[in-house]
């Protein structure tokens, strides 16, 4: 009778979870249900005075596509492109007249090509979310905490695209 009643609990316990999941308007995407399966990164042009955000930005795309099941390949029908246009640091922040906080700011603009080469543009593409870099009198930890901050910005970045790309 015990085990009865437990495997009803836990049966009822399943169905309201997955009730309350669904419930969310959350939904399990499978590999199958995804608009494309592969794509190829290609350049990412870097038009501000920031070296090396390129690359943080190609390898961040890259990642996320493969966190989520696309593969990504030089032989890909489709290609992603990009240009970032800004970078900028503004101060959030002070005491005693020395800058303590900065705010990352990235923008950039991206074009997906198709098969078929019909280009897709998604303007304006930051961070969705507030990127703060905390400064101190320590240059080399402010540099090492600037370069955290703009990979955390980045990664922030190409998830919101990707998922901009996958889920119209």
């Amino acid at each position: 009778m015990e085990k009865l009643l437990r495997r009803t609990l836990l049966c009822l316990f399943v169905l309201t979870a997955i009730g309350g999941f669904y419930g969310c308007g959350y939904t399990i995407h499978g590999h199958a249900a995804l608009p494309f399966t592969e794509i190829w990164v290609g350049a990412i042009e870097n038009r501000t005075h920031e070296p090396g955000l390129q690359d943080m930005l190609h390898r961040a795309l890259v990642e996320e596509l493969v966190k989520q099941g696309i593969s990504v390949r030089p032989s890909a029908p489709r290609k992603l492109t990009g240009v970032i246009r800004t970078f900028e640091l503004p101060s959030l922040s002070e005491k005693d007249g020395i800058t303590r906080e900065y705010r990352v700011l990235i923008d950039a603009d991206f074009t997906a090509t198709d098969e078929k080469g019909s280009a897709e543009y998604v303007k304006h593409m930051g961070s969705p979310f507030i990127v703060v870099v905390t400064g101190s009198e320590d240059m080399a930890r402010l540099l090492a905490n600037k370069t955290l901050a703009e990979e955390r910005a980045l990664k922030d970045m190409a998830a919101r695209l990707v998922g901009a790309l996958i889920f119209k």
